[in-house]
Parts: C-alpha cells; structure tokens; sequence
C-alpha cells in the first residue's frame, strides 16, 4: 500500500491504520465520535496527501477544462475554485473534483486518491482528441504534492499564527483569515510556495493546505501546536465520513460511479449545459429535459436501530413490499444521534416524507426520505 508524508505521524499519535484506496491511512485517533464532535464544535486535523493534484496551464487550458469537465470555468477568477465533475460519453461520473484558477492560464485540480490513475489516463485521452493542445500543459504532480485539512468553526482563531502575512498569488488577501469561500492563495511556509484554500469536506468552515511533500509533516505540526489550544484534534477517514455523509457530500464509489449521472446524484447546479460541448453533455441535457429513472435520497431512521451501512437493501412500504434500491452511504450520526443513509430509489419514492424500510440484520427498520442535507451549520 501507499503512504503519505505523514504516515510515521499517524503512527507516533496511535492512529489505527487501514487501506482505503490502495492507501495505509489513519480511520481514528481516539474515537470517529470524539474526533467529528471536535470538528463540529471547534477544530480537526486530516491528512487528505492521498488524494491527487493534477496541473495546466498554458492558453488554451482553460478551454480544454472547459470540454472535460462539467462545470464552466470561465467563471472562475483568479485565486476561485468550485466543485465539478469528470463525465464519460454515457453522462457517468469518472470523478468529482475541485478546479482551482492558479492564474489567468494556470489551473490545479485536486483528485480522488482512488482515482489518480484512472483521471490522468482519461485525461490524456481527451488531451488527445482537444484540437488546442499544444498550447497546455499538463503535469501530474501527485507523486510529490501532499495536503492536509483544517477543519472547524475554531480554525480562524488560529491559522493566522501558522501562515501569516499577506498572499503571494491567488487572491489577493492581507492575511490568509481575509480568504472567503472557494478562494485560494499563495503563501510561503519555511521559504517555499504553498497553496491555502477555503474549502473543505465537513460542512464546516476551514482550510485545505497544498504543499510539497517535504513539507507536510512540518505543516501538520505547526497547525497542531497551534491549534489544540482551540481543541484542535487529529481526525480520521471515519470522521471524516460521518461529517460528509451529514451534509450529504457525494463520495466516489458510493454516491458517483461511471454508471451514475450528475444529474440523477442531484449535481446539476455543477452542470453548465450552457457553455457548449463537453464530454456527456448530450446524455446529461436528455435527463435534465426529460428526467431519471433513479434520484439519491437522503434517509433517516424514524426509532433508535443499529445505523444503516452501505449496500442493505431498501424495501418499499405496504401491503407489497419490493426491493427499491440499497444503502449507498449510511451511518450512525454523531451530531444527530440516529441513523442516516443515501440510496438511489426510483423517483416516485423520492419526495420528502415517504416512508421506507432498510434491511438491518434480516429485519426491517423504518426510515423517512429527508430534505438534504441533515445537518447544516448553526448561523
């Protein structure tokens, strides 16, 4: 298996280690509760140098992005990022991902870690077919990037004193706490550039920091020694997932997959039809003009029951019950207090109230279709 640049870190803080996508990552520290309570009510810390970067630039690379990927980024001013997806021809997820404008014509990518390998080769396929390429580049750099997370209503307290001074590139801040939502910005640490971006996994509030791979073990301690006078914690992928899954974050392999449309994981406000031709964009139009025949739903158990897990069988409710769908996503909610789940389900049991039944064990447990997400943060 793989490891990243904080793998002895894991080890050294008694990190229970797993293989999650070809990858040796920590799943907890302490506890998935105590670590994603800790990010709710003040500050976590993730090691995501699993997931990969991808890099373009050149003039014609944002055209290229443009017919790749959903999303339109022409949008994008310098030092912005938003949320897209990769489609096949048949409107199937290849991968989600977030697009990053570096610079007028300088683009970051930040990847599945499952996935690096099947992006670049499918990359590299449609590099093939852009008639533009010779005015892009493009660079994998996974191999030698790393990235950790801060997460946490807590992490402005203190992730001045770990970055301070203004922003060398990207946009424009006096200081990094300056960033909104979505924004990227240049920074130094220990003298070389590092990426800092406003985004994150958790539906909380918080950073992710893209650096060297040299650098990531030093990055990670210094936010720790800052931070934990704030509660900052080291969290796990276990965290990581139960904060996601309540705020009904798509994961890929669970919620997207190459047979699973946008628009049927109810992604279409990623989806630019109006931008002009890209990869799936006739099969992604047909669904939007003329519907699914599956929509993910957000479920929550109506009494107390062992959580839902990923693929148990969703059944109908009445006098003929039949098998509907299955658990894409499901847990038991530590913010919450019950169990919760994602399932794909044919479009008349869709609507918010409808009542179904999730195999637990060979029993069946009710549960009630929910608006999305299940937790939103406190204004």
């Amino acid at each position: 298996m793989k490891r990243t640049p904080l793998f002895a870190t894991h080890q050294k803080l008694g990190g229970k280690l797993i293989e999650f996508g070809g990858w040796e990552m920590p799943v907890q520290y302490t506890s998935i509760m105590d670590e994603h309570l800790a990010v709710r009510k003040a500050a976590g810390i993730f090691d995501i140098s699993h997931m990969g970067e991808v890099y373009l630039d050149g003039p014609q690379a944002g055209p290229f992005l443009n017919q790749a990927l959903t999303n339109d980024v022409r949008k994008l001013l310098v030092g912005q990022g938003h949320y897209t997806l990769m489609c096949n021809e048949r409107g199937g997820v290849v991968d989600d991902l977030y697009a990053y404008r570096l610079e007028p014509e300088e683009y970051l990518l930040v990847v599945n870690a499952s996935r690096i390998e099947g992006d670049v080769a499918w990359l590299g396929k449609q590099w093939e077919g852009f008639k533009g390429r010779s005015g892009a580049v493009l660079r994998d750099l996974s191999g030698a990037t790393g990235a950790v997370a801060v997460q946490g209503p807590r992490v402005t307290d203190f992730i001045e004193r770990c970055f301070p001074g203004a922003s060398a590139g990207g946009t424009a801040v006096r200081c990094v706490k300056e960033l909104k939502k979505n924004q990227i910005a240049r920074v130094k640490f220990e003298g070389k550039d590092t990426w800092l971006a406003r985004t994150g996994y958790t539906g909380e509030d918080g950073f992710e920091i893209i650096a060297p791979d040299e650098l990531i073990e030093s990055i990670w301690n210094q936010v720790l020694a800052e931070g934990r006078p704030y509660g900052l914690k080291p969290a796990g992928l276990g965290a990581r997932d139960t904060l996601r899954t309540e705020v009904c974050y798509p994961l890929y392999g669970h919620e997207l997959d190459e047979d699973t449309t946008p628009i049927e994981a109810g992604l279409g406000m990623f989806v630019a039809l109006d931008k002009g031709e890209f990869t799936g964009r006739s099969v992604l139009a047909k669904q939007k003009t003329n519907g699914v025949g599956k929509k993910l739903v957000a479920f929550k158990m109506t009494d107390k029951s062992a959580p839902p897990r990923p693929h148990y069988p969703i059944w109908s409710t009445g006098s003929n019950p039949a098998r509907i769908g299955e658990v894409v996503s499901g847990t038991q909610s530590p913010t919450l207090g019950i169990g919760i789940g994602l399932s794909y389900v044919p479009p008349e049991f869709a609507g918010s109230g409808t009542r179904l039944e999730i195999e637990i064990r060979s029993k069946h447990a009710v549960a009630q279709v929910v608006s999305k997400p299940f937790y939103r943060k406190p204004d």
